[in-house]
């Protein structure tokens, strides 16, 4: 059998500028400039003599979480081969991307509405890298490889990870997930593609940052890619190598080392993210001596449930009873937060609210017998159940779906995953279809976004995780029984029913009605403002015009220059660079700036340099701003 495998990239980032950041849901964390930006890395794999429906496409997207509709879009552009039950869509769920994005209103809560502009920025972003990796397939070597990761995640939900039995907790004896994946592409005996697996959250950068950012996933990309290896996002070709650093059962897993925002390893969030970044990276290198050949067929199926009503049977429930999950409801645990990586709502926390317990046991349980045993011991807050009926909130049918690569299986779940409802799901899994452990993974954040996952023991606890467990107690052995079936329809190589795909509601774009622009008095647009080097740090400010007049997908808002023997300019640094930031902001009703900050690295070489603000209004398109030379000795 003739393995093939094809890679591609492409652009993601939306608004720059004040739109709402996805992730925290911090009303006021408005995009003001880039950080990082965001990326989609496809992956795509074929048989080669084998049937058509023998090949899968895996995409990493650098988002705070995945949306349904972007998912159809994207599948609804794609030769028609390609479908939700063989591709693939996974967030890295940094909390510092621009939302707006979704049809589910909830999720558009601190953007004004649907961001149609933020919305085509990633679903072009997402199905150019695709059809890039389709483009590129090609004979291929594919390997795989397991290791450790011990200083990158916390448990920041130890009370309830406390709660599950011993033999759950022994798999994890320092409370930590520290499984590491690398699936390898080589060609002719190099190494083109990387996909990399490990389990903890994309923040490292805090609810106060409101810089796009694809924080320490991103960065372990950016290190691997254009630092190491060269990679230039702005030329026409594809990078040599393509790398992605890939969620599995991150539920309770905390970059934060100290169990505290922007604190561990450091007090720094940017070194914090450059930090975490490196050791996954690190790690994924380490693993490339490692890796064993990844043979065999490829395979997958998907359903859809209705996880708002969904009868568990008594050999998944726990107690030897059969339950039913019930209609969406988040608990006010969920309303404070995970505190490790920022707090939610004033007047909320995590584990006993007295006074939502008081009404939620003595009169809404009272009631209702039935949410009562789907849903206690929450404390009943947000019923996004009925008020879907009124304005769809959040989804409630859901698919589920497993893929196979050989001996690697991939379970994809449209939530967060804790680690021991991870290892619940892929135990579930490799006992049917006969794999080792460490072979089964849960891909987290794809083709959608339910919220947590728990198994029923920690949602007991009602910390942030249970809280957010929308579907109730029973939500885990729903999925775990759901993936008993896929698991079972793929080894016995039987079809299985798809379910009913919930239909994406209308979206309700913002409403904005956007200020007239104009350049300072007495000054054009792209004129210097101001230019200062303190140290290694070169800043300019310019009069600017506002990003979303071209998000410049591809593109660059800055450009970093070194002057060369005949009189031309070299471009060294743009806005997806490490070294550089793009900072927006407005200085009246019409009028604005933009500040371009370079950090010169370590190893940049003696010479003149200028920096470059580029721009465009709606009148009379593009423009460009330019510092004077100046020059590092």
């Amino acid at each position: 059998m003739t393995q093939l495998a094809g890679r591609g990239i492409s652009d993601i980032t939306g608004e720059a500028a004040e739109c709402g950041l996805l992730g925290y849901g911090k009303a006021g964390q408005q995009s003001t400039g880039i950080h990082l930006r965001l990326r989609a890395r496809a992956f795509a794999f074929a048989e080669g003599t084998g049937p058509a429906d023998r090949r899968l496409l895996l995409v990493i997207c650098e988002l705070p979480l995945m949306s349904g509709g972007i998912v159809q879009e994207v599948v609804r552009r794609l030769p028609s081969e390609w479908t939700e039950s063989n591709v693939l869509l996974t967030a890295t769920h940094t909390h510092c991307g621009p939302g707006g994005y979704f049809h589910h209103a909830l999720y558009n809560s601190n953007t004004g509405g649907f961001r149609p502009r933020t919305f085509a920025a990633i679903v072009d972003g997402i199905t150019e890298a695709a059809l890039a990796a389709l483009d590129d397939l090609a004979p291929a070597e594919l390997s795989l490889a397991h290791g450790e990761l011990h200083d990158a995640s916390a448990n920041r939900s130890r009370r309830a990870f406390d709660r599950n039995p011993e033999h759950d907790r022994a798999h994890f004896p320092k409370g930590v997930d520290p499984l590491t994946t690398l699936l390898r592409i080589d060609r002719d005996g190099e190494t083109t593609g990387a996909l990399h697996f490990f389990p903890v959250h994309n923040t490292s950068m805090t609810n106060t940052n409101t810089l796009i950012s694809s924080d320490n996933k991103g960065y372990a990309a950016y290190k691997w890619e254009r630092l190491d290896n060269g990679a230039d996002y702005l030329a026409p070709q594809a990078p040599a190598l393509i790398t992605a650093f890939a969620q599995t059962n991150a539920g309770d897993m905390s970059p934060n080392l100290n169990l505290r925002p922007g604190s561990g390893p450091t007090d720094n969030e940017y070194d914090n993210t450059r930090i975490t970044g490196t050791r996954q990276q690190h790690s994924a290198t380490a693993l490339l001596a490692e890796a064993s050949p990844l043979t065999g067929p490829l395979d997958h199926r998907i359903t859809h449930i209705d996880l708002a009503n969904t009868e568990v049977g008594p050999e998944y429930t726990g107690d030897g009873r059969a339950h039913r999950t019930g209609t969406p409801v988040g608990g006010a645990a969920a309303l404070a937060g995970a505190w490790a990586d920022g707090k939610g709502f004033a007047g909320f926390r995590e584990g006993r609210n007295p006074l939502w317990d008081a009404v939620s046991q003595r009169v809404v349980y009272a009631l209702s017998p039935a949410l009562r045993d789907a849903h206690a011991p929450k404390a009943l807050v947000l019923p996004a159940g009925p008020l879907n009926k009124l304005r769809p909130m959040v989804q409630e049918r859901v698919p589920v779906q497993l893929l196979r690569i050989g001996r690697l299986y991939l379970i994809g779940i449209p939530g967060e995953v804790t680690i021991v409802a991870g290892l619940r799901l892929r135990r579930t899994v490799a006992a049917i279809v006969g794999a080792d452990l460490d072979d089964v993974l849960v891909a987290g954040y794809s083709n959608g976004y339910f919220h947590y996952v728990t198994t029923p023991e920690e949602y007991d606890a009602q910390e942030y995780e249970g809280g957010s467990t929308l579907f109730g107690r029973w939500q885990l052995p729903a999925l775990c029984q759901t993936a008993a079936a896929l698991a079972t329809a793929l080894r016995d190589g039987r079809p299985v029913h798809p379910g009913t795909p919930e239909p994406l509601p209308a979206a309700r774009p913002q409403r904005r009605t956007a200020a007239p622009e104009q350049p300072h008095p007495g000054h054009a647009y792209g004129d210097l403002l101001s230019f200062a080097r303190i140290g290694d740090r070169a800043t300019a400010t310019f009069v600017a015009a506002h990003p979303a007049n071209n998000l410049r997908r591809g593109d660059t808002y800055l450009t970093v220059e070194r002057h060369n023997a005949d009189d031309t300019w070299t471009r060294v640094a743009d806005d997806g660079d490490w070294s550089t930031t793009f900072r927006w902001s407005r200085t009246g009703r019409t009028t604005s700036t933009a500040t371009v900050t370079w950090t010169v690295p370590a190893a940049t070489p003696p010479g003149s340099y200028r920096l470059r603000y580029h721009g465009d209004t709606t009148t009379t398109g593009p423009f460009s701003g330019t510092t004077e030379p100046f020059v590092l000795p």
